[in-house]
């Protein structure tokens, strides 16, 4: 076995945070659309997680975010003339579209990309993709400066396989590491990789959800397992129950979470239950696997999506077993706070339960597991990581500062139009990459 440790990636929300409701299917991004969201407030809920999940031994560091409003884009789609009028004029002829272009959704990191260890892979190297994030245009747009902003934080060929997104269509949607899942012993044995789906896209007459669309395919998950050489006997592709992504489950990750050898899931998280189940149980190179299936009198469905209990992190526990970092809207629902308390008290795996505020993000549908990448890193490779990114006490007392020197506290989507916003988020970001030893990874930079 080679020594390795899980570090959790977490996005630095971006300096546009708005309650713009852009993805159908969320149902908590759809609920809140339109009301004015504090970026300030959202990059320092996520700071405080980081530095306080880096303090109970569970190493944490950062990823940067879009540079936003995206101008470039918008000149792709017919505005001209500098900036300002090109926000002057998406803001009169297409408003829909400025928004979209100044979303900050890659705060939700778990989207960036899939990565698979070194361990798991043919090659022994860590190998990662962007996500394309097809289903949706405003974040369809994220996946050429993510992978810039990967290849700074992971340039050593050596150890580290980059490879193109997906062609982009519904034919490939991939939506990153929400729809994966990796389960080992120790993060330095070889891994059982868990790819989730929504729907088949070359396939017909195969059962999909009706009501909202599945943003992951079947033939997106395959390729990625080709692109990362993963061995067929540890690799499980499973399909999502199309109910559940009809009832807002969006993701896998907001319907099931696993770490080392513990999957934590509703009993409707898969299309087939028990055949996933046993499919996973059967490929695990380790010991054995544990599984806490939630029934849904136990946690109702309706109650699993408004919570966000399964996007919940599920970490290992400093002093032994593993404990759920879960949102605050976990301890607020009755139902979802009494099995809680029931779980850590049961003989499973999971023996604690810490609840963070990260409000501004569970408002636009996102929660704890949904603000981190997970990405295992053996000592070598960590040696050949960009060393910037690593939180520690002086990275967090940065970055706080840079949050209160350069975002505001309150932003709407008609505040997308103000050029000096632009100008702000500039400023900011080419400061972030200079602290981050990032290089020019923006589009502004690379004129």
């Amino acid at each position: 076995m080679t020594s390795a440790v899980e570090y959790n990636f977490d996005g630095l929300v971006g300096l546009t945070h708005n309650y713009a409701g852009l993805s159908v299917g969320n149902v908590a991004s759809l609920k809140n659309a339109q009301g004015s969201a504090n970026p300030k407030e959202a990059a320092l809920q996520g700071l405080i997680k980081m530095k306080a999940l880096q303090d109970m031994g569970l190493p944490q560091a950062v990823l940067a975010p879009m540079e936003r409003p995206d101008i470039a884009t918008l000149r792709r789609l017919g505005f001209c003339g500098d900036d300002a009028k090109v926000l002057r004029e998406a803001a009169i002829k297409a408003p829909q579209l400025l928004v979209a272009c100044s979303s900050a959704s890659s705060m939700w990191t778990a989207n960036a990309c899939t990565v698979s260890p070194s361990a798991d892979t043919k090659d022994s190297r860590l190998h990662i993709t962007p996500a394309n994030l097809a289903s949706k245009f405003h974040r369809s747009i994220e996946f050429e400066t993510t992978a810039r902003i990967l290849k700074a934080m992971f340039k050593d060929e050596k150890h580290f396989a980059h490879h193109q997104a997906l062609p982009l269509g519904e034919y490939f949607g991939d939506e990153g590491a929400a729809n994966h899942t990796r389960f080992c012993d120790q993060y330095g044995d070889q891994g059982l990789e868990f790819f989730v789906f929504g729907k088949y896209a070359f396939k017909q007459s195969m059962p999909e959800p009706q009501m909202f669309p599945a943003r992951q395919t079947f033939e997106a998950s395959e390729a990625l397992v080709r692109l990362h050489q993963l061995p067929e006997q540890h690799t499980v592709i499973a399909q999502q129950n199309p109910d559940v992504i009809d009832a807002g489950v969006f993701h896998n990750d907001v319907i099931a979470v696993g770490n080392g050898n513990v999957l934590f899931c509703h009993e409707m998280a898969f299309l087939d239950q028990k055949q996933t189940l046993e499919s996973l149980r059967d490929k695990y190179p380790g010991e054995s696997l544990e599984i806490i299936e939630v029934t849904s009198e136990q946690v109702p469905l309706e109650d699993a999506v408004s919570s966000y209990l399964f996007n919940s992190q599920l970490v290992n526990h400093p002093e032994g077993g593993m404990m759920l970092i879960s949102p605050a809207e976990c301890q607020a629902n009755p139902r979802v706070r009494d099995y809680l308390q029931r779980l850590v008290e049961t003989d499973n795996s999971i023996s604690d339960v810490q609840i963070f505020e990260v409000q501004q993000s569970m408002r636009n549908g996102g929660g704890p597991a949904c603000l981190r990448q997970r990405i295992v890193l053996t000592d070598p490779e960590r040696m050949a990581a960009n060393s910037a990114a690593f939180m520690n006490d002086e990275l967090f007392s940065t970055l706080n500062s840079w949050v209160n020197t350069y975002y505001r506290d309150r932003m709407s989507a008609v505040d997308l139009a103000d050029p000096q916003l632009l100008i702000e988020n500039r400023t900011a970001l080419d400061q972030l990459t200079k602290l981050l030893n990032l290089g020019s990874v923006y589009p502004f930079q690379l004129i």
